[in-house]
């Protein structure tokens, strides 16, 4: 990817996500070929990118979908709406309309409120409870907002039938850029509870979604996607007794290595005259993209024209007018003495929770332009 974008013209406008579908694809079929027989959903939050979606839709993908215009992004390339799951547990009354009017049948819920909407604007239509779980070793946690306790699960899934929906299963997500392969096997152990629960009370779930969370090298080596696989059978295998139909919801693992963001330094300065550290100002801050920077969450790699020259500390930063615009300031990046304004910079792995993070106009600055590149077909 980075040989790819760096053969184009350094001048081109920035900043940009250069994107390629096809690098996105390949990492699918990587992931689909390490969890045989399940059925795997691409978090189309992570990137929508139409070319990228319709890509994925040729390759046989299945879709996570988050609201009504991720459901007519994936039909209007092409998605059967049998492979969609409405994956968000906060939806509203017309969007699970919309849905069931657009085909939609797979839905989850987390609440005896969602419950209730589900049957009421999606009859008949198959439920899954997703519970709560723990995002320790996640640089990018997801526990609190989503999910509840599995003694809630079981009483809501139990009114499923009675309420005239099919409840088919439980989720959970062990947070984002998930580092431990063994962060899933507690979570695993809890669904088999629900499950048994379940099934004393004559009702089977067959299915057993365990999220997403795969993560991508940035700055640090990371587990290979085998190794994520092979410990989540392996705990499936202990603590079910019928094994049940695995999904997953990649988004990162997919997206992320498929862009290269390419930015402009705008300034490099000095707090004061003997200051060691820069400050290097970037085209492209938290609020243009790199959201994720926030808490110095998710460290990207960085190319610059001068690798392997003289370095030094540096601050990172965006280009707004708000204090908070800081991307690294406690990582301790370093980067060439000899970078200047005007020098490109690649953010490399910024194909995931980049675009869709940027703000529509803040501060004037426009949102982040997507460059697909490769074969498109």
């Amino acid at each position: 990817m980075a040989d790819a974008v760096g053969e184009r013209d350094a001048s081109a406008h920035t900043p940009c996500l250069y994107l390629d579908p096809g690098v996105a694809v390949e990492r699918y079929e990587q992931l689909r070929a390490a969890f045989a027989d399940t059925d795997s959903y691409y978090a189309v939050k992570a990137n929508p990118e139409p070319r990228l979606i319709r890509r994925l839709v040729r390759a046989g993908a299945f879709f996570d979908v988050a609201s009504p215009a991720e459901i007519a992004l994936c039909l209007a390339e092409g998605a059967d709406p049998s492979r969609l799951s409405y994956g968000n547990t906060v939806k509203k009354a017309s969007d699970i309309r919309h849905a069931y009017r657009s085909g939609v049948r797979l839905f989850v819920f987390d609440s005896q409120d969602e419950l209730l909407k589900l049957a009421e604007h999606a009859p008949g239509s198959a439920v899954f409870c997703r519970l709560l779980a723990s995002s320790a070793g996640a640089q990018w946690p997801l526990s609190g907002k989503f999910g509840c306790t599995p003694e809630m699960a079981v009483d809501l899934l139990t009114q499923a039938p009675r309420l005239g929906l099919r409840p088919v299963g439980v989720s959970f997500h062990v947070g984002s850029q998930q580092l431990d392969p063994g962060r899933w096997e507690p979570s695993v152990a809890t669904a088999a509870w629900v499950s048994g629960e379940l099934a004393a009370a004559s009702i089977e779930l067959t299915m057993l979604n365990v999220g997403g969370g795969f993560p991508v090298e940035y700055t640090s080596p990371v587990p290979p996607i085998e190794r994520y696989a092979d410990a989540i059978a392996a705990a499936v295998g202990r603590h079910f007794g019928t094994q049940p139909r695995l999904a997953t919801e990649p988004g990162r693992y997919v997206a992320a290595v498929a862009g290269v963001l390419r930015t402009e330094v705008v300034l490099v300065s000095r707090k004061t005259f003997d200051d060691d550290t820069r400050w290097v100002y970037l085209d492209v801050g938290r609020f243009g993209g790199l959201a994720e920077t926030e808490g110095e969450a998710i460290r990207y790699r960085l190319v610059t024209p001068h690798d392997g020259r003289p370095d030094g500390a540096v601050v990172l930063a965006g280009p707004t007018c708000d204090s908070v615009d800081i991307l690294y300031q406690r990582a301790e990046y370093r980067l060439p003495l000899a970078l200047r304004q005007g020098d490109v910079v690649d953010i490399l792995a910024a194909g995931a929770y980049t675009t869709t993070y940027a703000s529509v106009g803040f501060n004037g600055f426009p949102p982040l332009p997507t460059v697909c590149i490769g074969d498109d077909e």
